[in-house]
């Protein structure tokens, strides 16, 4: 059996994370198994244990840079690992990688999953562009979900020169199909019976640009009183963002579901999907929203690759939160758009993303 070994801050909800257990719940576990190096518990840690991947605790970097090299040396060294993979938004974290080659790694594969880093600061992507020789000469392998997230970590055009692989956030269509049952049960659960629902999944960061949907929302229930806003995630701005919609005065009618693991049910009960993202790599929900066959409206900052169904949507942030609203409203359509053969054919669907995923990790075909 060949393990690779995966380092994350954590093995929550997010979209690296998630990608990366699509890809787990589908390999051949007599044949591949998936470990994980983190610095905190994550909501997918029992699941993973259940599949019989092992979990091990490093140092994290806030308590030193080099305790958190030797941590992670030090276990790939004795659990005997030859394939470690990387998986961040910042050029730093390939500093890994090199610990895990002095461990012993012969494979080394870092995953850009951003196509910016810590929110946008200055400081941040100061630190990410000193650090950008790193995920170049420390990984023998470069993947990335869209050709922005790519350049953003290995520099323009690396995908054209094949510095850098496309590995796209397959989707497990038996998963994410559009079912009524579901959007009864669900719209039952949340009393949402003949309401107008405007959905979005995302973690409460800056990055997700919440105030904004907010605002759009605001407008939308100007325009059509029965709106109701699905808001699916959680995160350190959750409080401010209840608070901005206290002071816009539609709190009243978002119903905040915290994280949750039916994401597809969700889905289901939704009229349309709006995702103001001040940027991303490739968004996982985006692309599940669309195997639900929702009409998304996206910010023009979003990868063009992104659209692979035609239900995409994209708007600049600088329009305003009216015209928001009104493209939200105008594009709604009374059925769903069967969109499985557009995943299949643009290689989206899970199974291909897992062949490609044990070719490029493991050297298997």
């Amino acid at each position: 059996m060949k393990r690779v070994l995966c380092i994350v801050g954590g093995m929550n909800a997010g979209g690296a994370e998630t990608f990366l257990m699509k890809v787990y719940r589908r390999l051949d576990k007599n044949k591949y198994q998936m470990d994980f190096a983190v610095a905190n518990d994550g909501c997918y840690d029992e699941e993973i244990r259940l599949m019989g991947g092992k979990i091990f605790k490093i140092t994290p970097k806030s308590q030193g840079f080099l305790k958190n090299f030797l941590s992670v040396k030090k276990l790939v060294k004795n659990e005997g690992y030859k394939y470690v993979l990387r998986t961040s938004q910042h050029s730093l974290s390939a500093m890994e990688l090199l610990a895990a080659r002095l461990g012993g790694a012969k494979k080394l594969i870092y995953r850009s999953s951003n196509s910016n880093t810590i929110d946008g600061s200055k400081k941040g992507l100061l630190l990410h562009k000193l650090c950008g020789f790193m995920p170049i000469f420390f990984a023998n392998v470069r993947i990335a979900p869209s050709t922005e997230a790519a350049e953003f970590m290995f520099g323009k055009d690396c995908v054209k020169k094949g510095k850098a692989t496309i590995l796209n956030n397959g989707i497990d269509m038996r998963i994410f199909n559009y079912n009524g049952q579901n959007r009864n049960e669900c719209r039952e659960e949340f009393k949402l019976k003949n309401k107008f629902v405007v959905g979005h999944i995302g973690r409460f960061s800056a990055q997700k640009n919440h105030d904004f949907l907010l605002e759009i929302f605001a407008e939308i229930k100007k325009k059509k009183e029965d709106s109701i806003l699905l808001i699916v995630g959680g995160g350190e701005l959750e409080a401010e963002i209840k608070q901005k919609a206290k002071e816009l005065n539609v709190f009243d009618n978002i119903v905040f579901t915290g994280v949750r693991s039916d994401v597809s049910k969700l889905l289901s009960a939704m009229d349309v999907f709006v995702f103001p993202s001040f940027y991303e790599g490739m968004p996982n929900t985006v692309i599940e929203a669309q195997a639900e066959g929702l009409p998304c409206i996206i910010s023009d900052t979003i990868t063009k690759e992104a659209d692979i169904t035609g239900l995409v949507k994209y708007l600049p942030l600088d329009l305003s939160a009216e015209k928001w609203a009104d493209e939200v409203i105008d594009c709604v359509s009374a059925e769903r758009k069967e969109t499985k053969d557009d995943f299949v054919k643009n290689g989206y669907d899970i199974d291909s993303v897992t062949d490609k995923f044990i070719q490029f990790v493991f050297g298997d075909k």
